[in-house]
């Protein structure tokens, strides 16, 4: 057996699923760039499963999110699903799963890190779910995604994660329509070897968030997480 198949048996014991249609879960870890490479007919990629699993996804965290905090408003809602659904948190879900061990990958994808790329790591995770509800049903896609989201979802509702709250604005308006956003800096103060960074988020023109910070990259963050508190409760 191939290291591939090894690390697919392993994933079939921590998913306990009786597959009815095994060419689903095949088709979940097959990336697009071993398609592009082998050139085989009958061989199809995983977006088609991603797209469904996304949507798959939003309705699950919203669900659990709606149910579980009763006291909680749209804003609040809207920020922890986008805390949870958010590329680092699903690409952590699927390091856990070795999701990129088991991939069907083609070489140059491959060489390049793709096993570790959280973007592929993320999208493998939401094609596999695409692929439980289809061959399983809605309650059982629900199930997988609660267990295995359970700590993250733990770390996203104490506050524990050290967010990416760039990635987690821009997949937030992106899918409430709100349209683009933008960072500027605003100013830069103190020596070259102790600067400090006022960077601001832009909105249809105006500045919804601000942060300071030691570096652009941090100051960008803190504005970022401005932004979305002020976004969630619009």
């Amino acid at each position: 057996m191939s290291k591939t198949g090894e690390y697919r048996f392993r994933l079939r014991k921590q998913l306990g699923v009786d597959w009815r249609d095994d060419s689903l879960l095949s088709q979940a870890l097959t990336h697009s760039s071993f398609v592009s490479e082998k050139r085989q007919t009958g061989l199809v990629n995983n977006q088609r499963l991603e797209f469904l699993g996304d949507a798959v996804l939003e309705l699950v965290v919203s669900d659990f999110l709606y149910r579980n905090n009763p006291n909680w408003g749209e804003g609040e809602l809207t920020k922890f699903r986008a805390a949870v659904v958010c590329e680092s948190s699903l690409a952590k879900v699927a390091d856990e799963l070795k999701l990129g061990l088991c991939l069907s990958m083609g070489k140059g994808e491959e060489g390049s890190g793709g096993r570790e790329r959280p973007s592929i790591l993320a999208d493998a995770f939401e094609a596999l779910l695409g692929a439980i509800y289809l061959d399983q049903g809605l309650a059982r896609a629900a199930e997988l995604a609660i267990r295995f989201l359970a700590p993250v979802i733990d770390d996203v509702l104490e506050g524990r994660l050290d967010q990416d709250y760039k990635t987690v604005l821009q997949e937030m308006v992106q899918q409430r329509g709100l349209g683009p956003v933008s960072y500027i800096i605003i100013k830069e103060e103190g020596p070259d070897h102790d600067k400090t960074f006022t960077a601001g988020v832009v909105y249809q023109g105006k500045v919804v968030g601000t942060g300071a910070g030691r570096s652009k990259k941090e100051s960008e963050q803190k504005a970022a997480k401005m932004a979305l508190v002020r976004l969630c409760n619009k």
